[in-house]
């Protein structure tokens, strides 16, 4: 247990770490698309007058908005209303800072799209644990990670978690103290979501958990940083676009923007908060006392079952807030129905009037991805056909944190590294690709390289070409996959004529052999193919080289 002096210093040094960087004297974050509308969310570090127009086209733009007052250091949040659905929006933002009678200075043009229609193809990008507070995240990688994301040219970003890391002094932390903690993050994520909108999924170290909401209310860090997340980040709520948490919380909160639901394209989007609603006995509920609560549970549920989209995407910070692992977890307590012993049913006891654990909801509803972060490092794996997909941590400039401390909780396609994942939706198939991020220093040696991609899955009718193909008559495994310096095939059983094609993500041939063992290490880290052709038939497997 921390003293006051160590937990004080502690504090101190993130309040240092977390002073501002950038200069310039407004950011903007676009926040709740619908097919009608966006909000526009400004911050000045000086009083101004602001206005907007945009439109359809480039340069053109038939819509002004009314002019507003902004205060110095206080968010403006303007609804963009009457919108097109499925439309690309341009905008600019007008200024004029101090009350200066001048011209209103102009922005620079940004974008953004409303809600998709069925049967498009988009893109969106998640990142994870950015920990920018303490010494695990480092901002000059973030920034790189954000600049990748903005390559991307998604439709939106979710954000999943550990952002603002108010919960290292959770007793003694003040509202000013939560104050900085949020509004620094302010320049980094305004860097892209001027013309990404941005939803922020709640994690362990926001802090915002039933048990500190019990705390000496309202004068506790959970109702501090609710109030300061909601004053600097437009989060969804529920309305005709949006479902989520229906509560009217006391002390200025409100609606906590914690969870909500909405559609896109062909998918359905649901974001859960496993930390608000858990029980109040402890920050840290273990086993049976941690819980989604009913009231949440219900929406879940409800909102899966109620959904006829074609993709089902689910995201939390983690299965039950705490532990490390995806599918290790899943069986267990709320999620997964068992007792620690994997063999005892508890669920109905536990949980009585309840209708299944979690992970059967989403087997029973076709949830297609759960993504999850907390343990930083890349993982993807699949349980009864629901993909766990682990995210990277955002911002280690170590590219070890995750996979040294939490690679033996996961079972398989582990992976080091910092960066986000891209996923592109489109009518007939799904491709999530892990891109790496890394600081300019760390590519000199040319064995990595920024932007590269670690990892690439695909599901849905997807065009066969570099995916995996297996023929009836022949099967194979190859190990390890990931792999560093050499690879095995292990066949089936005996196969006349073998031959074995390694091709690159171009198709372009590499190495031709009759051997099943094959030396990769002069290659350089990516996605490769392996060609396999035997007398009874070929078969294609990818292969991830990683070191």
């Amino acid at each position: 247990m921390l003293n006051k002096k160590t937990t004080s210093l502690i504090v101190l040094l993130f309040l240092t770490l977390c002073k501002f960087v950038d200069g310039q004297s407004y950011n903007e974050i676009l926040g709740r698309p619908t097919d009608s509308a966006i909000t526009m969310s400004i911050l000045f570090d000086q009083q101004a007058e602001v206005y907007w127009k945009y439109g359809t086209t480039s340069g053109v733009y038939s819509v002004t908005t009314n002019t507003y007052i902004a205060s110095a250091d206080t968010t403006l949040m303007v609804d963009f209303s009457n919108l097109m659905p499925d439309t690309k929006y341009y905008y600019r933002t007008k200024y004029r800072l101090n009350g200066s009678s001048g011209a209103f200075n102009t922005g620079s043009e940004h974008s953004f799209h409303t809600q998709r229609a069925l049967g498009s193809t988009f893109t969106f990008t998640i990142e994870a644990d950015e920990h920018l507070c303490d010494i695990k995240g480092v901002r000059s990688l973030f920034q790189v990670c954000l600049e990748n994301q903005a390559l991307d040219q998604p439709d939106f970003m979710l954000s999943l978690g550990d952002n603002f890391g108010n919960d290292h002094n959770p007793t003694t932390i003040t509202s000013n103290q939560l104050d900085s903690l949020h509004k620094m993050y302010r320049p980094f994520f305004g860097s892209i979501c001027h013309s990404i909108p941005l939803y922020l999924c709640l994690g362990n170290h926001e802090g915002e958990n039933n048990y500190y909401l019990s705390q000496t209310p309202p004068e506790n860090m959970a109702v501090y940083a609710t109030l300061w997340r909601k004053f600097y980040y437009p989060n969804p709520h529920p309305d005709s676009f949006y479902t989520g948490n229906l509560a009217v919380e006391p002390y200025g909160i409100g609606n906590p923007e914690n969870y909500y639901a909405w559609n896109w394209g062909n998918a359905l989007f649901v974001v859960m908060d496993v930390y608000r609603n858990q029980c109040d006995t402890s920050p840290k509920p273990k086993k049976w006392n941690w819980s989604l609560g009913f009231t949440q549970y219900t929406w879940l549920k409800n909102t899966l079952e109620n959904s006829n989209a074609q993709y089902k995407f689910v995201f939390a910070h983690h299965t039950r807030g705490e532990g490390r692992g995806g599918v290790t977890t899943a069986p267990f307590y709320e999620w997964g129905g068992y007792e620690a012993n994997g063999s005892t049913w508890g669920f109905n006891t536990n949980r009585p009037g309840w209708a299944k654990p979690i992970h059967q909801l989403f087997v029973d509803n076709g949830v297609n991805v759960f993504f999850q972060g907390h343990d930083h490092l890349f993982a993807h794996e699949e349980l009864d056909g629901v993909i766990y997909q682990e995210l990277p941590m955002a911002a280690d400039s170590t590219y070890k944190i995750g996979m040294l401390a939490n690679a033996n909780a996961y079972v398989s396609d582990t992976l080091d590294g910092s960066g986000h994942l891209r996923v592109k939706v489109s009518p007939d198939c799904v491709t999530v690709d892990y891109i790496r991020a890394y600081l300019a220093a760390d590519t000199v040696s040319g064995i990595h390289h920024n932007r590269e991609v670690a990892f690439s899955y695909s599901f849905g009718n997807c065009p066969t070409t570099g995916l995996d193909e297996t023929d009836d008559n022949v099967s194979a495994k190859i190990f390890p996959n990931p792999a560093s310096n050499r690879i095995t095939i292990d066949l089936s059983d005996e196969n006349g004529n073998l031959q074995v094609n390694l091709l690159n993500i171009l198709g372009q041939r590499l190495v031709q052999t009759q051997s099943t063992e094959l030396n990769v290490s002069s290659f350089p880290n990516g996605i490769y193919f392996l060609s396999i052709e035997t007398s009874k038939g070929e078969i294609k497997k990818k292969l991830i080289i990683n070191r």
